[in-house]
């Protein structure tokens, strides 16, 4: 009897607790955080995708990172920006997979035409890893009701109706969430030299 009281108690924990106990090996917790978002990992490995079964693949491929760099997750910092990062990044490995084909030998124009784009794909992705990590920043100075709803939406890409199943409460509060803290992170991107509205 003593399995499901611990459950119970898995169950009230955050996030970020029960990353505390993945990386102590604790595999309960990271069941627990299996049930809680593998949903919310299959719909933006799915939006990404466009396929079912390569997001299938995303999603187990996601926890099993989760489970094997548990050590090098930051207690102080937001469980879900980095586990959709694991996810965001893996959809992008198998995008970039599916699309590499090789450059004719000798053809200057085209050599010449790929190495601009990837400069060109280096620097947007240095600026979106700074925006992105300003705004995390933001984010941790909100309320954790306000800042869950926006991470599930923002990292997540979840709608609104989708966060309300996820989180199992009513569409308009979690429209109320959304709307309370998007005004105050938008006050604080404007601080970082950020416009919101540009996003």
């Amino acid at each position: 009897m003593a399995q499901p009281a611990k459950s119970v108690n898995l169950e009230r924990l955050s996030d970020e607790a029960l990353m505390e106990l993945v990386a102590a090996g604790d595999s309960a917790a990271l069941a627990q955080l299996y049930d809680r978002h593998a949903r919310a990992v299959y719909g933006l490995a799915l939006r990404m995708l466009a396929a079912a079964e390569p997001a299938e693949e995303v999603v187990q491929e996601t926890f099993w990172r989760i489970w094997k760099r548990a050590a090098t997750y930051q207690r102080n910092s937001s469980f879900l920006p980095w586990m959709f990062g694991i996810t965001r990044n893996l959809c992008i490995d198998e995008l970039r997979r599916r699309q590499v084909r090789p450059v004719a030998i000798g053809d200057d124009e085209e050599i010449l035409s790929v190495l601009t784009d990837q400069q060109q794909n280096v620097e947007q992705s240095t600026l979106e890893a700074e925006r992105r990590r300003l705004i995390t920043s933001a984010l941790a100075d909100l309320p954790q009701d306000q800042r869950e709803v926006i991470e599930l939406a923002y990292f997540g890409g979840l709608s609104q109706r989708e966060i309300a199943d996820h989180l199992q409460s009513p569409l308009g509060t979690i429209k109320t969430r959304i709307r309370l803290g998007l005004q105050k992170l938008k006050q604080a991107l404007l601080h970082y030299g950020i416009d919101a509205n540009d996003h």
